[in-house]
């Protein structure tokens, strides 16, 4: 099943942030490979803001070796099904046998196309790099848990129970949520990023900046040996 989105645009923001405003449609799972697909238009640049933001603050969040010969950028939403599906499956597969021995570089970037997405990926990295990865896979395989509430108040009072989780005060949570800057940079690198990839729906990914939608795992070793993996 696939589904129409819109993405958030730099405009709403603080909506995003400090509103407790869900912006997406019905959430229901879907089988794999699959992708929720969206309308690419309604990205707003950043810079349409009055000050453009400090995208310094975003970092990579990446695994393995980067002078491995390939490498993988995944473009994922906390709020996807597909995503979540990939990312407790096939994904595992791929960080085993391929990032683990040195053979693949990869690279996790966001969608914000909600609300939650734009929390969830601001709890993710309220802990840092050393954190991130581990947040990631509890917000996907904790998906229906914490972003099926009915309002805004609990889901984020759900991140916030997973960020206690990773170690996380919810003082400091509180301050990641309520952190605007970073919501804005968060959106212009992601912009940025997925013009130049022409991403449209997710997951998506680039390898060795060749774009694929979701794949089978025996599809993802082709398209690695395509690339010039083993």
């Amino acid at each position: 099943m696939q589904k129409n989105m819109l993405i958030i645009s730099a405009a709403v923001v603080a909506v995003a942030v400090g509103g407790y405003a869900f912006l997406s449609g019905n959430r229901a799972a879907d089988t794999t490979p699959g992708v929720t697909e969206f309308t690419a238009q309604s990205s707003q640049s950043a810079t349409d803001a009055t000050e453009a933001p400090d995208v310094s603050r975003v970092v990579e969040m990446s695994m393995g070796n980067p002078d491995a010969p390939v490498t993988i950028v995944e473009y994922s939403s906390f709020t996807c099904p597909h995503c979540a599906n990939f990312n407790q499956g096939v994904y595992n597969q791929i960080i085993e046998n391929y990032v683990d021995t040195d053979q693949v570089h990869y690279i996790k970037r966001e969608v914000y196309f909600d609300a939650y997405g734009l929390w969830a990926a601001l709890v993710a990295r309220c802990g840092g790099a050393e954190r991130y990865h581990g947040i990631a896979e509890m917000l996907y395989s904790e998906q229906r848990d914490w972003a099926g509430a009915q309002d805004g108040a609990q889901v984020a009072s759900n991140l916030r129970r997973i960020g206690r989780r990773a170690g996380m005060s919810d003082d400091q949570l509180n301050a990641c949520l309520a952190d605007r800057d970073m919501a804005t940079a968060l959106m212009e690198v992601y912009r940025v990023n997925a013009e130049r990839h022409g991403i449209r729906s997710t997951p998506s990914f680039v390898i060795n900046d060749r774009l694929y939608s979701n794949m089978s795992y025996a599809e993802f070793e082709t398209a690695i040996a395509n690339a010039g993996g083993q």
